[in-house]
């Protein structure tokens, strides 16, 4: 069995490499243009982005729409750390990323107490005052926001960036407080009875999701040149909703796919932003009613799963 799983283990590692040298090469060789690198990159900070928020959402069960809000606040806690002050981009993704965990924990203590649609529209709430906060700081820019940043981010950033959280995230998941979210997800009178600090495990997965969504703002910020606090409206936060509810609530594939797919989506909308925000919202009422789990549910892809698809795949052949 441990043979199998280092096997397992060697071929993701030589996929990941695979495709970070393939399109290393081509960003390189300039065999991708700028428009597809620009999409590329936007590919990797949405998976962050729905990948984090589905830890608060999908694996413990509170619907938080406040997710751009944290954004903003890892992208302009990073900007002003190295514009401002000078010190170098490892400090300031670590800063944006501790700052918007301390955010996120200021307004998960209070809210997280509340259920259901109260704390959706708490978590909204909060997310639209950071904003106006940003719109009213004239040291941050105001409503013109920061010009000028320098880019700092690259595709090695990114994509070992985005693997690495993904892993973290994993890792979370499987480990005793992972399953104390499960079990609050699931029931939480019944995981309370069992012991479990409710309180405690969700507030740790906001801060968590929270401290996600700043080094998701870090990147954005240190590859954009130009960070804006209409950028980072209740919008944004609607849009990873739908990446994550699309994708599949508790599954970290279904958040890769579903934030892959609403970002070629919007490439192929870009001349059409109305047009975008009805398709947002007709696929997540159709997921709603048809697939209310998701695309992938909470399944993950995994060498078991793909060989179980192919036996099937063989069977439905045969049987033609």
């Amino acid at each position: 069995m441990k043979e199998k799983n280092w096997f397992q283990t060697l071929i993701i590692f030589i996929v990941l490499f695979a495709v970070y040298g393939v399109v290393q090469l081509g960003i390189s060789e300039n065999l991708i243009s700028d428009y597809y690198q620009t999409n590329i990159f936007l590919a990797g900070i949405n998976i962050i982005l729905a990948a984090t928020l589905n830890l608060i959402n999908g694996f413990t069960g509170h619907l938080s729409l406040g997710h751009a809000g944290f954004m903003a606040v890892g992208a302009y806690t990073s900007v002003v750390v190295t514009m401002k002050l000078g010190y170098p981009f490892p400090l300031a993704v670590l800063a944006g990323m501790v700052f918007a965990a301390v955010v996120g924990f200021i307004i998960g203590l209070p809210t997280l107490r509340l259920r259901g649609d109260y704390l959706a529209i708490a978590t909204l709430g909060f997310g639209e005052i950071i904003r106006v906060i940003l719109v009213n700081v004239e040291y941050l820019g105001g409503a013109t926001g920061i010009l000028g940043i320098p880019r700092l981010v690259n595709w090695t950033w990114l994509f070992w960036g985005t693997v690495l959280t993904l892993v973290l995230i994993r890792n979370f998941v499987r480990s005793s407080h992972g399953r104390a979210c499960l079990a609050i997800r699931e029931n939480e009178i019944a995981a309370e009875m069992m012991g479990v600090n409710s309180t405690y495990y969700k507030v740790l997965a906001f801060v968590l999701g929270a401290a996600g969504a700043g080094f998701a703002g870090s990147l954005y910020a240190h590859y954009f040149y130009v960070i804006q606090p209409s950028k980072f409206s209740f919008l944004l936060s609607f849009d990873i909703l739908v990446m994550v509810m699309v994708g599949g609530l508790g599954s970290l594939t279904g958040s890769c796919v579903g934030a892959l797919l609403l970002t070629v989506l919007s490439a192929l909308l870009q001349n059409f932003p109305e047009f975008r925000m009805v398709l947002y919202a007709v696929m997540l009422i159709i997921s709603a009613i048809y697939r209310p789990q998701g695309l992938f549910g909470d399944k993950e892809i995994s060498a078991q799963l793909l060989s179980r698809w192919g036996g099937i795949f063989r069977a439905t052949s045969r049987s033609e």
